[in-house]
């Protein structure tokens, strides 16, 4: 077995990048875990930005119904995080990434022959219970692999979280371009694909990941949510991070109303879409290096959530003016890049905060409740701040409201990344 992970190496070159060398050091195991990120977003976005269209004119549901559908997906994966991170503890990370990856494959098969509304909506329920069980373990499992990678002297766990990040965004700009080019035959075709990417995922984790990985520690006992909910520190970071996600969120709401103001029509948004990918991509590292340097996990988050809110606030300063065309992109193309800029500070520093703030034998159930009750506030804030939009209020005044949220979520952040023994009495899980 450890011949096999061995063999996940970079390529030898006579000068190195920093990311080639940040790669080089990592474990095998980490190598499998980014890669599987790179390969589980490639597979999800090759289908899933296209399902809209696909249930409103291949099937024929009504506009209100694609909004369900699509809410089932979002509950069925997100709100379930919990769930999976529980079963990470006490099953380990092996058996949970391999059952999540059949349901996927199970799940996008199911959804390439649907034809009728209630197998659309138990196909999207697999797929987003699917990502539910990989999702949590393989993200606390890149958590844990990273307190240990910093502890050997490596380098800050933040460095790793950013390769982690940088995968999946990576995953998530080719992913659409793999789904566009599979829909020039049908959508059946893109659903079979990506579900031919997890078969492959499968085989690789069936043969590649190891039965015990050691210092990981299972845990049978009863209990865990009662102490996590109990643990105010951590749940600050979740409402910070919840106000983040809400902030990120108007990249589908807020800033589509935008353009089409600007410009009138959407098409400009698939080239900001891309724009924030490939800015994750080519300065993830470089930007959580230069913060693990110099700010730590507390100030980078807050640097984080100031910088999403400036975001906000260029586009309020410019609405004044009513610029349209390419002028009137200007401001968007600003939110875009400081949004995208916070996200770079705030998605590995929160990850990287939550082993010491987690129970001991608990990261997978606090992964989990991570992304599930930041989700759960994104849930509830989207209707309030969608409702900004519709209130014929001044021009700059929604967008002004919006920067308040992630420049106040500053307050909520815990004063320092305490160790989970300062606030549950047990000793936080390395």
């Amino acid at each position: 077995m450890t011949d096999l992970l061995s063999r996940i190496r970079p390529r030898r070159s006579a000068a190195k990048s920093p990311r080639e060398r940040a790669w080089k050091d990592l474990s095998p195991l980490l190598r499998l875990l980014i890669l599987t990120q790179l390969a589980f977003n490639i597979g999800f976005y090759a289908v899933l930005p296209f399902l809209a269209e696909h249930l409103g004119t291949a099937i024929g549901m009504a506009g209100w119904l694609v909004g369900f559908v699509l809410g089932l997906r979002t509950f069925s994966q997100q709100g379930l995080f919990v769930v999976g991170g529980w079963l990470v503890d006490h099953y380990g990370v092996r058996p949970i990434v391999l059952a999540g990856c059949a349901l996927r494959i199970a799940g996008f098969a199911w959804l390439g022959y649907a034809e009728q509304t209630w197998a659309v909506i138990g196909a999207v329920l697999l797929i987003g219970f699917a990502a539910a069980l990989f999702s949590p373990a393989v993200e606390s499992e890149v958590a844990r692999q990273a307190v240990e990678w910093e502890e050997k002297g490596h380098g800050p766990r933040t460095r790793v979280l950013a390769l982690f990040s940088a995968a999946g965004q990576a995953g998530a700009f080719v992913g659409p371009l793999l789904g566009a080019l599979l829909l020039a035959v049908d959508f059946r075709t893109a659903c079979l694909a990506g579900a031919g990417v997890f078969v492959l995922v499968l085989a690789g984790h069936v043969r590649l990941m190891p039965q015990h990985i050691p210092g990981r520690i299972h845990t049978r006992k009863q209990g865990g949510v009662g102490g996590m909910l109990r643990n105010r520190r951590f749940l600050a970071l979740c409402c910070a991070y919840g106000s983040y996600l809400l902030a990120y969120n108007q990249l589908y709401l807020a800033l589509p109303d935008e353009v089409q103001r600007v410009t009138g029509s959407q098409s400009a948004l698939s080239w900001l879409f891309a724009l924030s990918s490939l800015l994750v991509v080519c300065a993830q590292l470089p930007v959580t290096r230069w913060a693990g340097d110099r700010l730590g996990l507390h100030r980078s988050v807050t640097a984080g959530l100031m910088i999403t809110a400036a975001g906000f606030a260029v586009v309020a300063a410019a609405r004044p003016a009513e610029w349209t065309g390419i002028a009137g992109l200007l401001p968007a193309a600003g939110y875009v890049v400081l949004l995208t800029l916070g996200q770079m500070l705030i998605v590995p520093a929160a990850r990287a905060w939550v082993p010491d703030l987690a129970e001991d034998g608990r990261l997978g159930l606090y992964t989990g409740a991570l992304s599930s009750v930041s989700g759960l506030i994104v849930l509830l804030g989207s209707s309030a701040t969608g409702s900004l939009l519709d209130l014929g209020l001044p021009a700059a005044v929604p967008w002004l409201i919006l920067a308040a949220v992630p420049a106040l979520a500053v307050a909520l952040l815990p004063h320092r990344p305490e160790r989970a023994e300062d606030v549950t009495g047990t000793d936080p899980e390395h």
